[in-house]
C-alpha cells in the first residue's frame, strides 16, 4: 500500500527514521550504481561517534543505574557496623550513546578517488549544539575543502538547517548540491511536504555527464519494501508540529487514504 502523501511522509521522521535512513541510502546506492557504471561505483560507508545526551527528552536515553554513597570517613581497619553505613541514593547518569550514521561515497574506478559524497541528514546532524551536529559540520568542512562534490539531502522538517550565507526560502525539505569547482556557490532544491520529491543531479568528474537521482522513486521504493503502511501510526500526534494549514492538509490526506 503506498504512502498517503505525494512526497515525503512526515510521520516517518518521528516513528521510523533509523530504519528509513538505512534503507534510503541502500536504495539510492542501488539506483545510482546502474547509472554510473562502469567508470564509477558507489558504496555505503559509516561514521561512528559518541553523543552526549542532555535533558531534552528527545535525546535522553535511560542508562544503567549508578549508586552514589556519602564518604563514611577515614578507614579504621575495622569493619564498621552496618548501622553506620550511609544510606545511598539512586541517580541516573547521562551516558554517552554510540551513534552510527551511513552515507554514500562515489569513487572513480580507475584510481579509487572519492568523487562525490552523498549525505542523508539525521536528526542528530540537525540538533543544535549536539555532538552529532558538531561531528557532521566538521566532516562537511573537510569535504568542502576537498576536490570532491557534496550532496546533502534533508528530509527532516525538524531541527536546525545547515548553515548557508543567504536566507533560504520557506520550505519543509531541501537538497544542496555543491560542486567542488563552483564553490562557494551551490545548487539548492527546496520543496514542501505537499510536493513530490525532485529528481536531482549527482555530479561526477568534471567533463562527465551528471547522474540523475529520482528522489521520489527512491522514497516510493523504500516505503513499499519496508511496509511502513503496516507500522506507521497515522493517528499519532505529528512531531514536529506544523502550521494549522499544513496540519489540516496532512490530516485530510490521512483520512482520504483510510476511506
Amino acid at each position: 500500500m503506498p504512502s498517503p502523501f505525494p512526497g515525503m511522509d512526515p510521520f516517518l521522521e518521528n516513528q521510523e527514521w533509523e530504519d528509513f535512513h538505512s534503507r534510503f541510502n541502500t536504495a539510492t546506492s542501488d539506483i545510482l550504481s546502474s547509472a554510473i557504471r562502469p567508470d564509477y561505483f558507489v558504496r555505503v560507508e559509516r561514521r561512528i561517534y559518541l553523543e552526549h545526551v542532555g535533558p531534552d527528552p528527545h535525546t535522553f536515553r535511560r542508562s544503567d543505574v549508578a549508586i552514589v554513597a556519602r564518604d563514611a570517613g577515614l578507614a579504621t581497619g575495622l569493619r564498621q557496623a552496618v548501622s553506620e553505613i550511609a544510606a545511598p541514593t539512586v541517580c541516573t547518569l547521562p551516558m554517552p550513546e554510540e551513534r552510527q550514521e551511513t552515507f554514500l561515497v562515489i569513487r572513480q574506478r580507475k584510481d579509487m578517488q572519492v568523487v562525490t559524497v552523498i549525505e542523508l541528514l539525521s536528526p542528530a546532524n540537525k540538533r543544535s549544539g549536539g555532538d552529532g551536529r558538531i561531528v557532521y559540520l566538521k566532516k562537511r568542512d573537510e569535504v568542502l575543502s576537498s576536490p570532491s562534490h557534496l550532496v546533502e539531502i534533508d528530509l527532516l522538517r525538524g531541527g536546525e538547517r545547515l548553515p548557508v550565507i543567504e536566507s533560504l526560502p520557506d520550505h519543509d525539505y531541501c537538497c544542496i548540491v555543491s560542486r567542488w569547482y563552483q564553490r562557494p556557490q551551490a545548487s539548492l532544491y527546496a520543496w514542501s511536504v505537499q510536493q513530490t520529491l525532485p529528481t536531482i543531479a549527482i555530479p561526477l568528474k568534471r567533463g562527465d555527464d551528471d547522474a540523475s537521482l529520482p528522489l521520489q522513486t527512491v522514497l516510493d521504493t523504500v516505503y513499499d519494501r519496508a511496509g511502513y503502511d503496516l507500522s506507521v501510526d497515522y493517528g499519532a500526534e505529528l512531531k514536529p508540529t506544523a502550521s494549522a494549514e499544513t496540519t489540516a492538509w496532512i490530516q485530510k490526506r490521512v483520512r482520504d487514504a483510510a476511506s
